[in-house]
C-alpha cells in the first residue's frame, strides 16, 4: 500500500493528522489507545481526509504542511474530500 496522509476527526471535534502505509491498522491502533498520544481518549474517530503520496518523505512533508493550517483551512480541505 502507498503512503497516505490522513486526518481523523476525533470524538471531541478536534482533528489529528498523521501518516501511514496501512490506514486500517493505524485507525485501529488509535481506536485501541495504542496510536499517537494525542488521540488517546479522544475517540471515536472518523476518517475525515486521506491523500495518497509517492513515498514516506512526501507524506511527511505533506503532514507537516497540513499541521500548519488553521482549523478553518483544514475544514476547507476536508470539504473537498468525498
Amino acid at each position: 500500500m502507498a503512503w497516505v496522509v490522513y486526518i481523523l476527526k476525533c470524538g471531541d471535534d478536534s482533528f489529528y493528522t498523521g501518516i501511514t502505509n496501512d490506514l486500517d491498522a493505524r485507525v485501529k491502533a488509535h481506536s485501541e489507545g495504542c496510536g499517537a498520544k494525542y488521540t488517546k481518549g479522544r475517540g471515536p474517530f472518523e476518517i475525515a481526509y486521506v491523500e495518497e503520496c509517492d513515498d514516506r518523505s512526501h507524506a511527511s512533508a505533506r503532514e507537516f504542511a497540513i499541521k500548519k493550517l488553521s482549523r478553518a483551512q483544514k475544514q476547507k480541505l476536508l470539504s473537498v474530500f468525498p
